[in-house]
C-alpha cells in the first residue's frame, strides 16, 4: 500500500535496526543495495536513499512516507506532513544541532558581532542563507561537501555545522556561538497521500509500531511474588510507568506484583526488592511499549 524511503549513510544502520525492532524487517539482495521488501500489507515497496533528498522526494509524491531529519526537511522547504519525531539518531537518543561555530580565539561571543561579508562554510547553505538573511548579516555562505569543522579559520571565518555531542568541532578549536535548528528524526508523510483514510490508518500503524520500539528501549519488565506482610514494602521500592499491577495469589498465600522499571536501575533495584521481602523475582525483556 505503501511507498517507504529510508536515509541511507550514518542513520542506515540505526533506521534498519529500528525497522527489524518492530517487527518490520527490510529484505535486500545485498548490504548496499538500494531496494527492499517488508513483508507487511502495509508496505508496497522500500527504497533506500540519502536523507538530504528524502524531504523533496516525499513533498513531489515520489513516496508516500519517510524518513528523514528535521535539518533536511527545513533546508529543502520541503511541504510534508510530520507523523512525529522518532527519537534516534546515529549514536545517541539525542537529537543534533545545527549550530553557527567560531574559532576558540575569535572575539565573536554572538552572531550578532560578526562583520557583514563574513565568510561561511556549511552543508546546509538555504537554511544559513535564511538564517543570516534573518539576522541582518549579509553572509558569504560556501556550499560544503563535508569537514566543515577544518575550514575556519583558515578558508572561511566561521562554520554552520551538525553536532550531536559537539565532540569534532571542539576537537577541531571551535566554539559554538547560537544554534540555529535542534533536529530530530522525524516520520514523514506525503500530504495527498495522508489525506486518503486508508492510507493514513496504515502510516498511523506503521508509526506505532515505530514509537512502540522506542519507548521500550531501555526498559524492562519485574515480576516478582510478596507476602502480605511485606507487599506496601516492596511497592515502596518499584518505579513505575503508572502504578503497579498487583494480583492475589491463588490460595491467598501473597501477591504477584509487575511492572516496567529503566534498565539502568535493575541491579540496584533487584537486592532492594529482595530485602524488602520479594521472592520469585523475573526480569523480561520489553519489545514495544505502546502508551
Amino acid at each position: 500500500m505503501l511507498r517507504l524511503v529510508l536515509p541511507k549513510g550514518s542513520l542506515e544502520k540505526a533506521t534498519l535496526d529500528l525497522f527489524n525492532e518492530a517487527d518490520l524487517p527490510v529484505s535486500r539482495g545485498s548490504s548496499v543495495d538500494y531496494k527492499g521488501t517488508i513483508n507487511d500489507p502495509r508496505i508496497d515497496s522500500v527504497r533506500i536513499l540519502r536523507p538530504q533528498e528524502i524531504g523533496r522526494y516525499v513533498a513531489d509524491g515520489l513516496f508516500d512516507l519517510g524518513i528523514t531529519g528535521r535539518d533536511w526537511i527545513e533546508e529543502t522547504s520541503s511541504e510534508v506532513v510530520s507523523l512525529g519525531e522518532l527519537h534516534y539518531s546515529k549514536n545517541t537518543a539525542r537529537p543534533v544541532r545545527i549550530v553557527v561555530a567560531v574559532p576558540g580565539d575569535s572575539p565573536w561571543e554572538s552572531v550578532g558581532d560578526l562583520p557583514q561579508g563574513v565568510k561561511v562554510s556549511s552543508e546546509y547553505p538555504e537554511l544559513t542563507k535564511r538564517f543570516f538573511e534573518k539576522a541582518g548579516i549579509d553572509a558569504h555562505v560556501q556550499l560544503s561537501y563535508g569537514a566543515t569543522e577544518a575550514k575556519a579559520p583558515e578558508i572561511v571565518d566561521v562554520v554552520v555545522d551538525i553536532t550531536e555531542t559537539g565532540n569534532a568541532l571542539r576537537a577541531a578549536g571551535l566554539r559554538v556561538i547560537d544554534t540555529i535548528l535542534t533536529s530530530y528524526t522525524e516520520l514523514i508523510a506525503n500530504p495527498a497521500v495522508y489525506n486518503d483514510p486508508e492510507k493514513r490508518l496504515a502510516m498511523e500503524q506503521v508509526h506505532t509500531l515505530l514509537q512502540g520500539v522506542l519507548e521500550a528501549r531501555g526498559q524492562v519488565m519485574v515480576k516478582l511474588n510478596v507476602s502480605r506482610e511485606n507487599l506496601d514494602a516492596v511497592i515502596a521500592q518499584l518505579p513505575s510507568m503508572k502504578s503497579p499491577t498487583v494480583n492475589e495469589l491463588f490460595g491467598g498465600s501473597g501477591y504477584a506484583v509487575e511492572t516496567v522499571v529503566a534498565k539502568n536501575q535493575i541491579n540496584i533495584l533487584i537486592p532492594d526488592l529482595r530485602a524488602a521481602g520479594a521472592s520469585d523475582i523475573v526480569e523480561l525483556p520489553i519489545s514495544k511499549i505502546v502508551r
